[in-house]
């Protein structure tokens, strides 16, 4: 976006050519939860013990538990601000449900569940919102956007997003002090179309009737951001920022499948079609490790006296997650040729470790290549996912513009910002730190 399409943004491009930009780093892992949070605390995923969507609710193999705004336990940028008197509007913050008090107007997520009571902040904002949207409902997420009706899937995207800014610009009347809100049509349209626009993709088709689909809806953006700018006063900073970057999906590498063929994970029975983890028979008394599918893959030792029935003694637990260390670093492609595989351990990147962490941390291909859970395959690398199409896997760069209606930067280009310098940004320009 920054190079490439700038000059096709007006809005963004201005910004960009009278403040400054430049790419921000992402946390580890890279992903929507806990990236949003650890943007909007300062604190890493390892501070605040959130490494994903969902976590392990203990040390059992099946208890999961699902990462909500009951996870956050470190005060966001809106709570600091609240606390100073100041009151702010938030819209579409992922791990924002349940929905809690603030000094100001709230409206949860994508991860908002169809059954929510109450999804606003107060509760009589989903009033306002059924009004200003003429009695249609809001719409938080897409339906299933790994899907092949990429036509349903835009028109979807599209009509999210219309309803969306349809009602900011009803919520810039309120008298906030601080405004944000998140469009998660970027991330739906960037998993739903990524290999129609990049002829890096290895299922990119030149010529494709979807082949300029993300830039038209980035244009679309460009837009209605404009129209929110027309309206703010002479007084307010602009920042646009995302949780991580995008890159086309080179494949899927079967986590499971290859701890099985490397001896760490023993089956009961080995299924004879694909089948998610969670539904085939391990035999807990002869593995060593398993992984779990995502954007990154977790890897989880069984450990003598952690888990029910581990088996790798602890003063073996190093030794043992060294080696598998070393053998995912050494992974190859389909073709034979090294993937580039990153492994880290909870201890080394993170200030302090709470909660349960996977033992690993393992992006594929650098995060060029998707973790697939599923057992069954009968093979490590895969092209199709066991979740639906998907088109893109995570980066580590996201975008950072920031612009000052009072101070010109002139386009400068930073290096070597990171998603936890968001949040000490915001609340110095708030005066609230």
């Amino acid at each position: 976006m920054f190079e490439a399409w700038r000059e096709e943004l007006p809005v963004l491009g201005q910004l960009m050519r009278e403040g400054m930009y430049g790419p921000l780093r992402s946390c580890e892992p890279p992903i929507t939860v806990p990236a949003w949070s650890v943007m909007l605390t300062g604190k890493d995923p390892g501070q605040l013990g959130i490494y994903g969507f969902r976590n392990r609710a203990d040390h059992s193999y099946e208890r999961m538990q699902i990462a909500t705004s009951l996870a956050v336990t470190h005060p966001r940028v809106w709570d600091v601000l609240g606390a100073r008197g100041l009151r702010s509007v938030v819209v579409g913050v992922p791990q924002t449900y349940p929905v809690q008090p603030i000094n100001g107007w709230l409206i949860s997520s994508f991860l908002t569940p169809p059954t929510a009571r109450q999804w606003t902040y107060p509760a009589s904002l989903a009033q306002e919102v059924t009004q200003v949207l003429g009695g249609e409902p809001y719409e938080f997420d897409v339906m299933d956007f790994r899907t092949e009706d990429k036509d349903r899937l835009l028109a979807d995207i599209y009509r999210m997003t219309e309803k969306r800014f349809r009602v900011l610009h009803h919520l810039l009347g309120k008298p906030w002090d601080f405004f944000m809100f998140v469009e998660i049509g970027v991330d739906r349209i960037h998993h739903g179309l990524w290999k129609y626009m990049d002829p890096r993709h290895p299922k990119h088709v030149p010529g494709n009737p979807y082949q300029d689909a993300i830039r038209e809806y980035y244009r679309y953006l460009d837009e209605e951001i404009g129209r929110l700018l027309d309206r703010l006063d002479g007084q307010t900073r602009v920042l646009v920022v995302s949780d991580h970057g995008a890159q086309p999906m080179m494949g899927g590498f079967a986590i499971n499948e290859w701890l099985i063929r490397e001896g760490y994970l023993v089956l009961k029975e080995y299924p004879d079609r694909p089948t998610p983890f969670i539904k085939a028979e391990v035999d807990w008394s002869r593995t060593v490790a398993w992984g779990s599918g995502g954007y990154y893959a977790r890897v989880h030792l069984n450990v003598q006296g952690r888990e029910p029935q581990g088996i790798v003694p602890p003063d073996a637990y190093h030794r043992v997650r060294e080696e598998l260390r070393a053998k995912l670093e050494a992974t190859v492609d389909h073709r034979g040729r090294p993937l580039g595989t990153v492994v880290r351990t909870p201890e080394e990147i993170y200030r302090e470790v709470r909660n349960i962490p996977p033992d690993l941390l393992v992006y594929l291909g650098n995060l060029a290549w998707r973790s697939v859970g599923s057992v069954g395959l009968g093979r490590v690398h895969t092209f199709e996912n066991d979740t639906g199409p998907d088109d893109a896997n995570h980066d580590w760069d996201g975008i950072f513009i920031a612009w000052d209606p009072q101070e010109r930067w002139g386009g400068q280009k930073v290096e070597g910002l990171n998603i936890q310098d968001i949040a000490g940004m915001i609340l110095e320009w708030m005066g609230a730190l």
